[in-house]
């Protein structure tokens, strides 16, 4: 985290911790509420269209089970998918009875729009795209799958964890209904904390399966009334040092500017794959026409959790992804597992040459 995104964090849980939960919260109303103002920025959205939510996985539920899907409805889904996403549609399969689609990839990678528009059929309740992949650097086309389903008057869910923070993400110009992300990423707020995006024009017909004081309003003993915003994916308890933060973690990268992070960014990363391709060993393992921040690969003879560990002994922070959290992907091109390299604007180009031969070490036999 940013020293100012930590910094109001700890300052309200101290605040907490002198005069108490209520009585922090109550002091505190404009910092809360400037959460909603600065994602609205953020997204080029409206503050009534965004809740906080604890994690990005979490807004999705909220959003996604609060759909009136009936038996028989079809969706459509790229082979991207993360596993928590995918994981819900099949329970939502079982539950609700709705079919699952598949979109193929074209011959870089991303969702191949032409086959995704000739799947759609009157059956079609909605398209979900997760817009940066954490398995892959491959951006996927988000803006042209907006234009899709605007045209065909369908539901557009779109995961936004990897790609908020590293670019300028537009809800408008991409045409999205529905948007999720994390705090603990790109964003760089902290770990618990989430947000969601949900368009004016579908929010009256979201209903929440999971609600309470704050998502509604008990009007009569057998009677409820959900709120007219978003908040109504909201609970009432909820971590209010965290929502400070992040729209803190939000202006922070706003001030910063959003075109220039993902200027740094591309950099830095199109430097790590050059990089990578030189060394013996190593499988350059990212797809896409345009690409993200996230780098993966593997090594030849190693086990991507052996390298992570190995790394991290040098103080050399990476993750692996495991066949489990993208299994549609990962199965149709026979990967087990990789490794995964997410550089930052903060990162330098002395840290990836630095980083390169830790691997050049690893890698030989």
């Amino acid at each position: 985290m940013p020293q100012p995104v930590h910094q109001v964090m700890c300052d309200y849980l101290a605040l907490e911790q002198t005069i108490g939960g209520y009585e922090a919260a109550a002091q505190s109303t404009d910092a809360i509420d400037s959460f909603y103002t600065s994602f609205a920025a953020l997204l080029n959205a409206h503050a009534d269209e965004i809740a906080f939510v604890e994690s990005a996985t979490r807004a999705w539920d909220m959003a996604v089970y609060a759909i009136a899907f009936q038996p028989g409805d079809r969706v459509l889904v790229h082979e991207t998918e993360y596993a928590s996403n995918y994981l819900a549609l099949l329970h939502l399969a079982k539950t609700k009875g709705i079919e699952i689609d598949l979109v193929p990839s074209d011959e870089t990678g991303q969702m191949d729009c032409r086959v995704l528009e000739s799947l759609i059929t009157p059956q079609t309740k909605a398209v979900f795209v997760t817009h940066a992949p954490s398995h892959s650097g491959l951006m996927n086309p988000a803006a042209l799958v907006g234009e899709i389903t605007q045209r065909h008057g369908i539901l557009y869910v779109l995961d936004a964890c990897q790609s908020v923070g590293q670019m300028p993400v537009d809800v408008k110009a991409i045409g999205c209904d529905i948007l999720c992300g994390t705090g603990r990423k790109f964003l760089r707020g902290p770990r618990g904390t989430g947000f969601l995006y949900v368009s004016k024009r579908i929010l009256a017909d979201l209903q929440p399966v999971l609600i309470d004081n704050h998502a509604a309003e008990w009007t009569a003993t057998h009677e409820y009334k959900f709120r007219d915003d978003a908040k109504r994916f909201e609970s009432w308890e909820r971590f209010m040092a965290g929502q400070i933060a992040l729209g803190e973690a939000a202006r922070y990268a706003m001030t910063i500017g959003l075109d220039g992070i993902a200027d740094r960014i591309c950099r830095l990363a199109g430097v790590l794959r050059d990089q990578l391709q030189t060394i013996n060993g190593v499988t350059l393992l990212d797809q896409g026409v345009k690409k993200s921040g996230i780098v993966t690969f593997s090594i030849k003879g190693l086990e991507a959790p052996d390298v992570v560990t190995q790394l991290r002994a040098l103080n050399i922070n990476t993750s692996s992804a495991q066949v489990g959290s993208a299994r549609l992907d990962l199965e149709r091109r026979g990967i087990a597992s990789l490794i995964r390299a997410s550089v930052h604007y903060y990162n330098t180009e002395e840290e990836v040459e630095r980083f390169c031969k830790a691997l050049q070490k690893l890698s030989k036999p």
